[in-house]
């Protein structure tokens, strides 16, 4: 079992930055693999990036190539999403969320309960 706890949320105007933080508990944080996802009001939620055990594979959904990274601190237990050059598009609620893999997976077993970014333009 692993809890999640997302932080770093808030509100940004058009071109701004945030950094998201998901600080997970236990003691197997670097079996698990992570995932950003978001849900933006009456959209389905997607992926938006996912990083390996070791964080040496990623994954970025089209739109936030080149503006977003994801990263994690095994040592702090901690994944990061760091976004760039903010749109209003992508204003929503950003879940972190985990699994053990090795690889990039496809589901994921626990969840965040959500921080939400909002940005204005």
């Amino acid at each position: 079992q692993v809890q999640l706890v997302e932080s770093g949320g808030g509100l940004v105007q058009a071109g701004g930055s945030l950094r998201l933080s998901c600080a997970a508990s236990g003691r197997t944080f670097s079996s698990y693999a992570m995932g950003w996802f978001r849900q933006a009001p009456g959209k389905e939620r997607e992926s938006v990036a996912a990083i390996n055990w070791s964080g040496g594979s990623t994954y970025y959904r089209d739109s936030v190539k080149g503006r977003f990274t994801i990263s994690r601190d095994n040592a702090k237990n901690t994944v990061y999403l760091q976004m760039n050059s903010l749109t209003p598009e992508d204003t929503a609620v950003y879940y972190c969320a985990a699994t053990v893999s090795n690889l990039l997976p496809s589901s994921y077993d626990y969840w965040g309960q959500g921080t939400q970014v909002t940005v204005s333009s």
